[in-house]
């Protein structure tokens, strides 16, 4: 008997009345996809629920890309970055291409007029999360550039494992894909400088036409206070001090020029000492005295380096020494910049740690001139 035009639920149910089956349903149909006969229907999705936006603006924000041909001819990359509670949008901006640097200029811009928010929704690209195997879960243990950064703001990073999961943003990108390139044709505009110049003027408007309000009162970002932006939204690097007092970045010899709070950092009989360098995008650039500088180039030319310039921590010695081991020094307290932002004295600190921590500690306090402590002891990282 062909069965090809026969249901597995009503080829079971001939089974059982007819030939006096006891075989499952599940069973026959099994049988029946195994042996070729009936075909295997397509699995089930799962049936997903709509997530309720936050109560309050700052809970949580989005940020992600969409690639557009936003004018003709012209095709960009449009990084957002919006609140999950009132749909509004707080900063965009065209790019040739997503990274870490359009992603940090979106959150600074949120940032400098927000404030601090509490959590931040993105997708799985490899300048926000570390991926070990495509398609699983991302690494938290191995934070990126912009990880560590959002970890330094005190921000938690939300990853999403599929397109559903960020369908606010996806609704927004649909919105603008089919708005903002009429916009942009109607102004005459097809040069990127002058589209982002354009989106700081157009984001008002779009908000006001598709914002809403924030089912609670009041709103969850926080003052920026005294943070300094410049030197968590940047690159940070590692590099070993050769026996010149040089180090190579990006391809480049950077001298160090002679600076009075420390002895040199050139490389001892052992391995050489190992230094942190920062790279900054979008800022002013700074050339104290004692920066990282290519070989043989002044401090004004550092000054016209553009990004390539690598400029030095311009904090005072006391304190630069002291956040190289993850502290703030103030004069007669230390405070760790642990994640419960604990306060001590420094002798209670001091006596707390085991070595190295608590020689460096010591170190610190005596380049400040603090406490006795030998000289020429060289700070290793």
């Amino acid at each position: 008997m062909a069965i090809d035009s026969w249901s597995v639920r009503h080829f079971h149910e001939r089974y059982v009345e007819d030939h006096g089956g006891r075989r499952s349903y599940t069973w026959v149909k099994n049988r029946l996809q195994g042996a070729g006969l009936v075909k295997r229907g397509r699995r089930r999705g799962r049936h997903r629920l709509r997530r309720p936006r936050k109560p309050l603006e700052g809970l949580m924000v989005h940020q992600d890309g969409s690639t557009h041909e936003w004018v003709p001819g012209r095709v960009w990359d449009l990084i957002v970055t919006s609140d999950d509670a009132t749909g509004r949008v707080y900063s965009g901006l065209c790019v040739a291409e997503e990274g870490t640097w359009s992603s940090f200029r979106g959150v600074r811009e949120t940032v400098e007029a927000k404030g601090l928010f509490a959590s931040l929704y993105t997708d799985r690209g490899s300048h926000y999360w570390h991926t070990p195997k495509a398609g699983e879960k991302v690494d938290r243990s191995r934070p990126t550039q912009f990880g560590r950064a959002m970890g330094e703001l005190g921000i938690e990073m939300i990853p999403s494992y599929s397109p559903q999961a960020r369908g606010r943003c996806e609704r927004l990108f649909r919105t603008l894909q089919g708005r903002l390139p009429n916009e942009l044709a109607r102004e005459g505009i097809a040069d990127m400088g002058e589209a982002n110049e354009y989106l700081g003027a157009y984001w008002p408007r779009f908000n006001a036409a598709f914002g809403v309000e924030a089912a609670g009162e009041g709103t969850a970002f926080v003052p920026l206070s005294d943070v300094r932006l410049d030197d968590i939204l940047c690159l940070r690097e590692a590099r070993t001090v050769g026996n010149d007092n040089c180090v190579s970045y990006r391809g480049k010899r950077l001298q160090i020029a002679p600076q009075p709070h420390r002895y040199p950092l050139r490389a001892g009989e052992g391995p050489g000492t190992r230094v942190r360098g920062r790279e900054h995008v979008g800022v002013p650039r700074q050339a104290p005295a004692g920066p990282l500088r290519p070989a043989g180039m002044s401090a004004g030319d550092l000054e016209r380096g553009g990004r390539d310039g690598v400029t030095r921590d311009t904090a005072p010695a006391p304190a630069r020494y002291a956040r190289l081991c993850g502290a703030v020094f103030k004069p007669d307290m230390l405070r760790a910049t642990k994640p419960d932002n604990f306060i001590c004295s420094l002798h209670q600190l001091s006596s707390s740690l085991r070595s190295p921590g608590r020689n460096r500690i010591l170190r610190i306090l005596g380049m400040c001139g603090k406490i006795a402590y030998p000289p020429r002891i060289v700070y290793r990282a």
